[in-house]
């Protein structure tokens, strides 16, 4: 067994549910939720403070979170199809865990680009309104990795390594005790990528609706160290995970585009353009 570091470690949750008075709520679902509700919340209020309408936002979401969802769970069972054989009634289980963000986030987009487009609202204009409040939304969604003790990287003894129960850890870690938090990880690299995108599409350095190219590369550039940490079972190509393929891609083609979108002229951000 690993021994701890001198200032112990993070603790894992005895269960995976919250009570709240009769009901048992699932912690993984509760999480999703309270995520989705940051990110609605901060996006209508930035709509509102552009001179849009925060209506808008609520229209988005009625139909590209549920998009997002079901994209997330089906990337996870396209990536990970043999841990579902001989159970594929288990697939609508998404509150037992298993959802892929990169499905999640194309999905999402994707329909809330089409829903946009139907309001008759200016798609950079909403992309830039929606795009850096992603990234918070992930970064709460991942503490329900914590409390179903999932997504952690390779056994270590730092300060902040994570307690992982002897039913949660890989067959070839069993006689570790503690590993890397990458949910954590992960969640404090999208709260970084958040006010990077803020701060970035204040300065007005990139063209209106270039912004979801650099949250693409940097949530790659996250996601890339941070599998490279992840000992749980995953689909291999060539050896490699599929979700290290994802973020090299993410990387490349979100760094190509949001090159292509730099104002070089140093001119201040232009108008928001929410007009419909």
């Amino acid at each position: 067994m690993i021994p701890t570091g001198l200032l112990g470690a993070i603790p894992s949750p005895s269960g995976n549910s919250i009570s709240v008075g009769p009901l048992d709520l699932r912690a993984y679902g509760l999480m999703i939720a309270l995520g989705v509700l940051a990110a609605v919340m901060w996006s209508q209020r930035r709509m509102a403070a552009r001179g849009g309408d925060p209506e808008d936002i609520a229209a988005l979401s009625m139909w590209a979170v549920p998009a997002g969802l079901i994209g997330s769970r089906l990337y996870h069972v396209a990536t990970d199809w043999r841990s579902f054989r001989g159970r594929w009634e288990d697939v609508p289980a998404v509150w037992q865990g298993g959802l892929g963000i990169p499905g999640g986030l194309m999905a999402g987009v994707l329909v809330g680009v089409l829903v946009a487009r139907r309001r008759g609202l200016t798609m950079a204009a909403a992309m830039d309104v929606v795009i850096p409040t992603l990234p918070v939304a992930q970064a709460i969604g991942r503490w329900g990795n914590w409390f179903n003790q999932e997504v952690f990287g390779r056994p270590t003894d730092l300060p902040w390594a994570l307690e992982i129960d002897a039913v949660h850890r890989p067959t070839a870690h069993l006689d570790a005790a503690t590993f890397h938090p990458t949910f954590l990880y992960e969640g404090l690299w999208n709260v970084a990528l958040a006010v990077v995108l803020v701060r970035v599409e204040r300065r007005g350095i990139l063209r209106p609706g270039y912004i979801v190219a650099l949250w693409v590369f940097g949530y790659g550039l996250g996601r890339l160290w941070v599998e490279a940490l992840r000992v749980d079972a995953a689909s291999l190509i060539a050896g490699v995970r599929v979700n290290t393929w994802m973020a090299l891609v993410a990387i490349l083609v979100g760094g190509a585009v949001a090159w292509t979108g730099r104002i070089l002229t140093g001119a201040t951000a232009g108008d928001d353009g929410m007009t419909r």
